[in-house]
């Protein structure tokens, strides 16, 4: 988990590049043993592990990369961190969304800077900082969710990366509908999507992306016949495995656990009735296979 309190943070984007540490950066701490250690680099502060203790005045202005010794001896290394290290390392109360489906949501969905995008489900807020990240300081996120204590955390853990000001958070059971017309995305990460779907369309713009993720193919199943009957066209359904390899070249093989089933993947586009003719089906039964050539 994140330790530090973030004092002076970057305003663009607190995984910014350049050569040296600066106080407010996010550092990822690696020991010789390959215990990891995300911090926030905060003035007079300092990280306490089982290798011995790190000084934040000792790591701020250096380059990244370097070997640094604890008070012990011990080396540690000094790096950068990807979204998805602080992703992985987010304080939870919720099962989070894994940066493999995130990846793929973003993807599919258009998601990137100066995107406009609902969420509904905070959660702990894995996927509303990843949201933040991508949206960019020109972007707009905001999430719901009905828990106060849930979206507490989620506040927290933006705060501790610098990407709270980039979201707002609101406590609202979205049957009552969202306060936001004409946006360019929406995810739901709630287990009955099919009971918001008229309140999501008249959230988004048309031709908006929708998208949700369910644990189970029945709940898939009532999702797709809400979609139709909501007038959602091109709708997928899909899901990601991920599996990763030991990187050892003479005994090249799968490692010992994966991270396969997270969710099943759904996504569709708001349309309006005149984007539907009879020349243009915007749900085929079975989508084209991708040519060989």
């Amino acid at each position: 988990m994140i330790q530090g309190t973030i004092e002076a943070i970057h305003m663009n984007n607190p995984l910014q590049s350049h050569k040296l540490t600066q106080p407010g950066d996010i550092a990822l701490m690696i020991s010789a043993q390959n215990k990891r250690f995300l911090i926030c680099l905060t003035p007079d502060s300092k990280l306490e592990t089982h290798r011995g203790i790190l000084q934040h005045n000792d790591l701020i202005n250096q380059s990244w990369g370097s070997r640094v010794l604890s008070h012990l001896g011990s080396p540690f290394l000094l790096l950068q961190p990807s979204l998805a290290d602080i992703l992985m390392e987010t304080r939870r109360n919720t099962q989070i969304m894994y940066p493999k489906d995130i990846g793929f949501i973003f993807i599919t969905m258009g998601i990137g800077p100066g995107i406009h995008v609902l969420e509904a489900g905070t959660g702990s807020g894995s996927l509303t900082t990843a949201l933040a990240f991508a949206t960019g300081s020109s972007g707009m996120v905001v999430s719901y969710d009905t828990r106060q204590d849930t979206q507490r955390l989620a506040q927290k853990n933006l705060e501790r990366v610098g990407l709270s000001d980039r979201v707002s958070f609101k406590i609202r059971d979205i049957i009552d509908g969202f306060d936001e017309v004409d946006m360019d995305a929406l995810f739901l990460d709630v287990p009955n999507p099919y009971d918001y779907l008229s309140q999501a369309r008249a959230a988004l713009k048309p031709g908006g992306f929708f998208g949700s993720i369910l644990p189970t193919t029945n709940q898939v199943s009532l999702l797709l016949v809400a979609l139709k009957r909501e007038g959602f066209g091109f709708i997928d359904v899909c899901e990601v495995i991920l599996r990763y390899y030991k990187p050892v070249p003479e005994r090249l093989r799968p490692t010992d656990r994966m991270v396969a089933h997270t969710g099943y993947l759904i996504f569709a586009r708001s349309t309006s009735d005149d984007m539907i003719t009879p020349e243009f089906v915007p749900s085929p039964e079975d989508p084209p296979i991708p040519s060989s050539e």
